[in-house]
């Protein structure tokens, strides 16, 4: 890969986490897209791509196999129900497969904790947008204290909840669980979520409860703090909107609204977790560039 290259990507899925997903892709230095891939020619993101001049298919992932072209890295933005198939089909390419669906088959990765990871990892998940929004703090908050137990409530608006996200709420909640205790230590984690139609549509809130012994207040919330500043790098809407500690017990809340003009505000869930993976596609690209100019 030369310093000029960028990383050839395609695309599964033209819902509304494909459609935003296609526009950051557009806005990427790093990044070009080969190929959408819908479930229907009448699919209404499918009919957005090509409007923006992209090559769609609406032929699954046998017509993404088939293409003649090669994709340096897929993003699976369909849902988890079809992600171990799509896993499956890939893996004997050699393409990095970051999976957007909270399936739980890939490295469960944060960008702003391990994400150092996806330099060397083909097969990626984001978790949940839930995932992306709480694990930074709770594992700024772990490194002070180990929990015992974990709450996250996430509350998002229903006009930013596509079919996919509805239909994988199950999987959702048990993946976004088995990552926080992954990523905290805790012996319990309880996640809810809340997808609500209220108008004006609220912006995208997780609420966090971490019980945890002898939690001394002003070092938890300059670790909270740092964790937060890290995030606002590649997702300048999230903010830490209320903290408080009392005795063995922390609670956070933070709000993600989407920025950049294309999404209403209220749809943080599918900024989030976007914007962490076109920077971690962003980080590959780069270190793949750096060892080319190195060779």
């Amino acid at each position: 890969m030369s310093a000029h290259t960028k990383l050839k990507v395609a695309v599964l899925g033209a819902g509304l986490i494909g459609v935003d997903l296609l526009h950051k892709i557009r806005s990427s230095q790093h990044l070009e897209c080969g190929l959408v891939v819908g479930r229907s020619t009448q699919t209404v993101g499918l009919l957005r791509a090509a409007e923006m001049g992209l090559a769609t298919t609406a032929g699954g992932i046998a017509a993404l196999l088939d293409s003649e072209d090669a994709f340096d890295l897929v993003f699976d933005a369909s849902n988890a129900d079809s992600h171990a198939e799509h896993w499956r089909l890939l893996e004997p390419t050699e393409a990095v497969f970051i999976d957007l669906t909270p399936h739980n088959s890939g490295t469960l990765t944060v960008p702003t904790v391990n994400g150092a990871q996806a330099l060397t990892d083909r097969h990626i998940s984001l978790i949940s947008c839930g995932g992306q929004a709480s694990i930074p703090v709770l594992h700024a908050i772990a490194q002070h204290r180990t929990p015992t137990y974990v709450e996250v409530v996430s509350t998002g608006a229903s006009r930013s909840a596509g079919r996919a996200t509805r239909l994988n709420l199950d999987e959702y909640i048990a993946t976004t669980q088995d990552a926080i205790r992954t990523f905290t230590g805790a012996q319990a984690a309880k996640v809810m979520v809340n997808v609500t139609p209220a108008v004006p549509p609220p912006p995208f809130r997780v609420c966090m409860t971490v019980l945890a012994p002898d939690v001394d207040p002003d070092p938890v919330r300059d670790l909270v703090d740092a964790a937060a500043h890290t995030v606002r790098r590649f997702a300048p809407g999230y903010r830490v909107t209320e903290f408080e500690t009392a005795k063995g017990r922390v609670s956070v809340t933070v709000e993600v609204s989407a920025t950049g003009g294309r999404l209403p505000e209220h749809a943080g869930n599918l900024d989030i977790i976007n914007a962490a993976a076109i920077h971690l596609a962003g980080l590959r690209a780069t270190s793949l560039t750096t060892e080319g100019a190195g060779a």
